[in-house]
């Protein structure tokens, strides 16, 4: 099985924390679709005619295609690829694009899951971030994609925000818990160099919050999400059971997929592609018949480090004898006091040769990855 994935560069406004490759000048967009819808027909084979059971629009804010746009993205995929009946296709949206005609045309498009960029119910904090929606959207746009038929919905939130207490956190949440949706992304705000925050956190006129603040929030949000029933599969995922983002798992569980538009990736086991992150080269190549991208070779040992970094991060754990016998690298070899003292500080536990963080070990997993890391 496989997945695609599809980069829409644009957005109405720039967050002040993201990084990521978007444009908010709609100029260039009817070309760039176009270009996409190109790229996919260029591709083709890159899936060896696997499956394709994932479709996912990320961004950027792919909610601001028309269902033209769409439907011509969609269409070209399924004359090009096998896709299975049941594919989870699945949509960002912006809160403020979410109206109920567009809900309408999402729906009547194919979109089965929508992924919608809460990120906060308090208003201050919104401001801060610039999101173009406000918190009385945040609200009204889940209530009325659940009145559109959209029973597989997942929102994101952000915590860590500079707070004098954990009280609007504790509160987000419990206006989480009332919208009864069945899938949450929860991210701590990370402040990025190239961005509003980051320029302003260089110059002083912003203050992150202390690592400790934002630790706490990430053992409120764990403890909060047992309460109501919510599986915590993947560090920063949670579900009600069986509504696991089956895209997203397939990037944790090594599964290939193919990336189309600017600044997209894409993995066929043995190496990576990186498409360049501009529209109008993009575009001006993809018209040539040229994939603008740039590829690595992964050695078994990038290999390894791969399916350590992502498998470590999940419910399933990393499988012990796989690196073994898969990549070549022995784990339990190289690192058998380091891997008895995370058991001893009960950061992590294994069992049938699968090693486990635990909820303590997770808030430490970037550094315990790398510590495991081969060379």
């Amino acid at each position: 099985m496989s997945g695609i994935y599809l980069h829409i560069p644009f957005c109405k406004q720039a967050c002040h924390y993201c990084d990521f490759h978007f444009s908010t000048s709609m100029g260039h967009k009817e070309a760039t679709i176009q270009a996409i819808a190109r790229e996919l027909k260029l591709r083709q084979d890159y899936l060896q005619g696997q499956t394709v059971r994932t479709i996912y629009f990320g961004g950027g804010t792919p909610s601001l295609l028309t269902q033209q746009e769409l439907e011509l993205l969609l269409q070209t995929i399924k004359e090009l690829f096998i896709v299975s009946d049941d594919a989870e296709i699945t949509l960002e949206a912006n809160p403020d694009d979410l109206k109920p005609k567009k809900l309408q045309e999402l729906k009547a498009a194919g979109i089965n899951r929508l992924s919608i960029g809460l990120q906060s119910f308090h208003e201050p904090h919104l401001r801060l971030m610039n999101r173009a929606h406000n918190a009385t959207e945040s609200l009204q746009c889940v209530r009325d994609a659940q009145a559109a038929g959209f029973d597989n919905i997942t929102v994101d939130l952000i915590y860590g925000i500079p707070a004098p207490n954990h009280t609007t956190w504790l509160q987000d949440l419990k206006t989480l818990f009332s919208l009864n949706v069945q899938h949450v992304s929860c991210y701590a705000l990370t402040i990025e160099p190239d961005t509003a925050l980051g320029r302003w956190s260089k110059k002083g006129k912003f203050i992150p919050s202390e690592d400790d603040f934002t630790a706490q929030q990430f053992e409120i949000l764990l403890e909060q999400m047992t309460q109501h029933g919510f599986v915590q599969y993947e560090i920063s995922n949670f579900c009600q059971p069986g509504y696991e983002s089956k895209h997203n798992s397939n990037y944790w569980r090594g599964v290939h997929y193919l990336g189309v538009g600017p600044s997209a990736h894409s993995f066929n086991g043995g190496s990576r592609q990186y498409n360049v992150a501009n529209n109008r080269k993009y575009t001006a190549a993809i018209n040539e018949s040229i994939i603008p991208a740039e590829i690595e070779e992964l050695t078994l040992a990038d290999q390894a480090n791969d399916y350590l970094l992502t498998t470590l991060r999940t419910i399933w754990g990393c499988d012990l004898m796989q690196m073994r016998d898969k990549y070549k690298y022995n784990v339990q070899a190289s690192h058998k006091v380091y891997l008895q003292e995370l058991q001893q500080k009960e950061l992590a536990s294994i069992k049938d040769d699968v090693l486990y963080l635990t909820d303590k070990g997770k808030l430490l997993a970037d550094q315990i990855t790398l510590d495991l890391m081969t060379e």
